[in-house]
Order: C-alpha cells, then structure tokens, then sequence
C-alpha cells in the first residue's frame, strides 16, 4: 500500500469502530513528540488523538531505545504522515529532509511508525496538567445511573465513549474531560441506551449482530441511542448534546428517513422502551391516540 491508502485505511477502522476521528463532545491535548517537543499537525492530530491512549505524548522505537527504554513486546504502531523536500545522502545512502532548494531535492509523502509513551517500558510518563479537577455533579442523572440496577460496569480513561458488547463495559473518558456536565451525562446516556440492547436486555439486532459502520442496522442503532439520550436528557432537565456530534451519521439517517419514513418512529419506539429500562419502568405506558 503507498502511504495515502496507509493513512485512509487508519481512519476507516476508526470510523468503522464507531470513533469518529474529528468530532468528540470531550477534551484532549493536542498530541506532541516526547523528544522534539513539537506538536504533530494535520491529519497526525486525529490519527494520534483517536487511538484510545491516555497520554499525548509519542515517540518513535529508536527514539524510547534512546531515553532509555523500550517498546512492549506486541505493541503495534500508529502511523504518522509527512510530506516535504528530501535528499538523499551521497555517502550513506539514507533519505533526509531538505529545503526546497537543496541541490538533489525532490518531493515525498512518508509515514513513520510510532508509539504511544504508555506503551512503552523504562520511560518516566510526566504528569499531565492538573488544572482541571472539579467536575459539577448532576445529582439526578447520577440517580439515573445508580438506579439501574442492570447497568454494565462503567469504566473511565482514554478518550473514548463506547459500549463494548463483548464485555458488556461501558467505556468513558474521564468526567473532568468534558467540557461541560450536561455532555458528559448525555453520552454517558447514549452509551447505556446502547448497552440495553444487549442479547440479555432488549436484544437489538444493531448490538447483537455484527454489522458493519454506516449499514442500515449501525445507522438505527445509532439513531435509538440518540433517542434514548434525548428521553433521559429530559428525564433529568439536561440538554442532550449528543446530536451535534453526530455528524458522521446525519446523511445516512436523511437518506433512511426519505426511503422509510416509519424509520424515525420505530427508532424512537426502541429508545423508549431502552429509557424506560434504564429509568427502572416496569413497561412503557401506550400513547393515546388524541380525540
């Protein structure tokens, strides 16, 4: 593969896991080199960024060997992508970036491998910021999560908000990392809308089957947890924030919507029984069709 189908195939399995590289409700440091102090740019920023590892800080095998440590063994790599002038060296035969105007320079795109400091061995993480460590409870969306008393584990660290059904676990970054209360809780409410469709809950096809990012089961799936986070929201007199990032989904959902327009309201109907688990509701009360 060259190193363009190298970088799209990366942000496919990104969007097919479910993370939508460019469009998170939370806060993260913008990646930098441990070494060089230098901050990637352009496309590395969401390469790097969506990968699911707690620190910003990353260095290449030979770079940790060089501080004194090293990568795990298993470890894969994350590629980073660069394009400028290079030259190669007349003696060591070895490519290296040059000016524009160097004799011999010519244009290249590459991509280079690194590692995230957490997975290596031998390297002192530094400490991150601290600046932000108070989180505004909501105390009746935490009712909401206490409450239920089949509620999967839910766990906090990363940079990812997902339901992994495998483990039935409820993945989080953590609380502080969001930018506000009100979106912290409201994806928090779209992942536990998810997990209610476990084999063992509601058995929603989109949780039980495997299926592929942006199919017809995916797109409803998605539109029933944004539902679902909508009722809660609600529920507790929070505005859902969820939807604004979604746009990764928004065009799947008018196409569906324009083909099926019973669609939205069997999504809908789902969440509702999905909310009305969550809540603890014995069994959704039937709407009255208005005289």
């Amino acid at each position: 593969m060259n190193v363009y189908e190298v970088i799209t195939n990366r942000i496919i399995t990104s969007l097919e896991a479910g993370t939508v590289p460019w469009r998170t409700p939370w806060t993260t440091s913008t990646p930098i080199n441990m070494v060089s102090k230098k901050a990637y740019r352009g496309v590395n920023v969401f390469l790097l960024g969506c990968s699911g590892y707690s620190s910003n800080l990353w260095l290449s095998f030979k770079q940790a060997k060089d501080k004194g440590g090293c990568v795990r063994k298993g470890e894969h790599y994350t590629p980073v992508f660069f394009s400028g002038f290079y030259v190669k060296d007349r003696v060591t035969k070895k490519i290296r970036f040059a000016g524009k105007n160097e004799p011999g320079a010519f244009f290249m795109s590459k991509f280079f491998q690194v590692f995230n400091v957490t997975q290596c061995d031998g390297i002192e993480v530094p400490v991150g910021d601290a600046a932000k460590t108070e989180f505004e409870q909501n105390q009746a969306c935490e009712n909401v999560v206490s409450s239920w008393m089949g509620c999967p584990d839910i766990e906090h660290g990363g940079i990812r908000a997902c339901y992994i059904p495998s483990q039935d676990k409820i993945q989080m970054p953590e609380k502080v990392a969001f930018t506000t209360p009100a979106e912290y809780y409201s994806t928090l409410f779209h992942e536990m809308t998810h997990s209610t469709g476990a084999s063992k809950r509601l058995d929603r096809k989109g949780i039980t089957d495997t299926i592929m990012f942006g199919s017809h089961n995916y797109s409803f799936e998605e539109l029933v947890a944004e539902c679902g986070a909508a009722f809660l929201c609600g529920r507790t007199g929070i505005l859902n924030q969820t939807i604004d990032n979604s746009a990764a989904y928004i065009a799947s959902w008018i196409s569906k919507l324009k083909s099926d327009p019973k669609w939205v309201i069997d999504a809908a109907g789902q969440a509702s029984k999905a909310a009305d688990m969550i809540m603890g509701a014995a069994e959704a009360t039937p709407e009255k069709e208005e005289e």
